[in-house]
């Protein structure tokens, strides 16, 4: 995400690039391009200039230090103000009320429903009892989407699928939720436009019926400003808590999440990505100035680690390093637990600088797949002792999994030298030191 707008923010750095200080010259030339980097990625023009002129008028009243570049310290007031524009600070949802009420609103095809059961997720691994309620009675597969979705999950879905009126619906869910002990309720609503006045009347009057804790509004971060006008528009109306960018995943531009924030002076409180369940993501301000500038985002990488991390499991893990007895099963978990932190591209976008480096390369989520193809083609014994795979296995197990059996070669490679690297660590220092090399954000 944002690859077009940090490559030209870039490119606007180079300008100060064997400059020895700031000077008047060297940081309008500078500015122009950061202003024609952001109005490229759809932000407000009144929004680019006001941001663009604060950088201007902070970077002139500094004295650059030995020990930094011009560029360097440039692209730190630009993240500083990329941050205040985004909010400065992180903003959770508020939880209130018994049960607390979550309305979710937005245009048709923004992603309500999908991030309602992310948020779902999100909540029941913070140890949260919620209830999905399918409000939208408009679109004739939302409700079976709803009840896929929190199948998915372990979430339990209330909808009545012949019932025409939304907030009777909501309010006999709130009901369903009081006697069934769910904390929380997250009304998923049917998408309308703000132009359809009989549907933004019906969204206020479930506002004003439920009171809801938070009302989020659901913006689809590829429509770019005009995502920031429709956001004015059922504010004015709404007066919603919080925003959620989704599909962060495309071709984003960055202009709703950069203008977002000053336009309507609403917090953006998550932002998500792709299909998967835990595709969903606080909002923090600092991180995203952060990313957009290629300096990644260390911290949220950390963090997903550490949410798909296993404490028995690595326990296990470690104890059969220390015996020298890791496994293909045990290298397929690994897979799994990786896979379940979300887009590959983007995990990797988090890595300082690699951002930049990836600016033309394809990484793929499927490739794994021809990895676990072969691991899977592998009978239990195989798995657990590679050392018997042979040749005619090697044939077996190459057409099993649709590869070749350079491949399958390739693979036991790579498994056996990583095998000796977690013997040679063990010795050097023990079975926790090669359990941060099979995992690096392991604890």
């Amino acid at each position: 995400m944002f690859d077009s707008l940090s490559l030209k923010l870039d490119k606007a750095f180079q300008n100060l690039k064997g400059q020895g200080r700031i000077t008047e010259i060297n940081v309008a030339a500078t500015i122009k391009e950061i202003r024609k980097a952001l109005i490229d990625a759809d932000v407000n023009y009144k929004v680019a200039k006001e941001v663009t002129d604060e950088i201007k008028e902070k970077a002139m009243g500094q004295n650059v230090l030995t020990s930094i570049s011009p560029g360097q310290l440039l692209t730190k007031i630009t993240s500083d103000e990329l941050t205040q524009l985004m909010g400065a600070q992180s903003e959770d949802i508020r939880i209130e009320g018994n049960p607390a009420i979550i309305l979710i609103a937005g245009l048709q095809g923004s992603g309500k429903t999908t991030f309602s059961g992310k948020l779902a997720s999100y909540l029941k691994r913070q140890g949260r009892s919620v209830l999905l309620t399918a409000c939208d009675i408009y679109r004739p597969a939302a409700i079976d989407q709803l009840k896929v979705l929190g199948e998915q999950v372990g979430v339990e879905v209330y909808a009545e699928p012949e019932n025409k009126d939304a907030v009777k619906i909501a309010k006999a869910a709130i009901d369903h939720a009081k006697k069934n002990n769910h904390r929380i309720v997250i009304v998923d609503t049917a998408g309308r436009l703000a132009v359809d006045e009989e549907m933004m009347n019906e969204i206020a009057r479930l506002k004003e019926a439920l009171n809801p804790s938070e009302t989020l509004f659901v913006v689809d971060s590829m429509t770019g400003q005009d995502a920031v006008n429709t956001a004015k528009a059922f504010n004015d109306r709404l007066n919603f808590n919080g925003v959620v960018l989704t599909k962060l995943d495309g071709d984003t531009r960055g202009g709703a999440a950069l203008s977002i924030r000053r336009v309507v002076d609403k917090p953006i409180k998550f932002i998500s990505s792709g299909e998967k369940m835990e595709a969903i993501d606080r909002f923090y301000p600092d991180r995203m100035a952060s990313r957009i500038l290629g300096m990644g985002d260390v911290v949220s990488l950390v963090e997903k680690a550490q949410q798909t991390f296993d404490a028995d499991e690595a326990a296990r893990l470690n104890k059969k390093i220390r015996k020298n007895q890791f496994d293909f099963n045990d290298f397929l978990g690994q897979l799994e637990q990786i896979k379940k932190m979300g887009n590959m591209k983007d995990l990797l976008g988090m890595i300082p600088g690699m951002g930049k480096a990836l600016k033309d390369v394809n990484v793929d989520d499927n490739s794994f797949k021809p990895i676990e193809a072969i691991i899977r083609s592998m009978t239990l014994q195989e798995r657990e002792n590679p050392e018997l795979i042979n040749g005619s296995r090697k044939n077996r197990i190459a057409k099993g999994s649709g590869t070749s059996v350079p491949q399958v070669n390739q693979l036991l490679k790579q498994f056996e030298d990583m095998r000796k690297m977690m013997k040679t660590m063990n010795k050097m220092g023990g079975g926790k030191r090669a359990l941060s090399a099979l995992n690096p954000f392991g604890r």
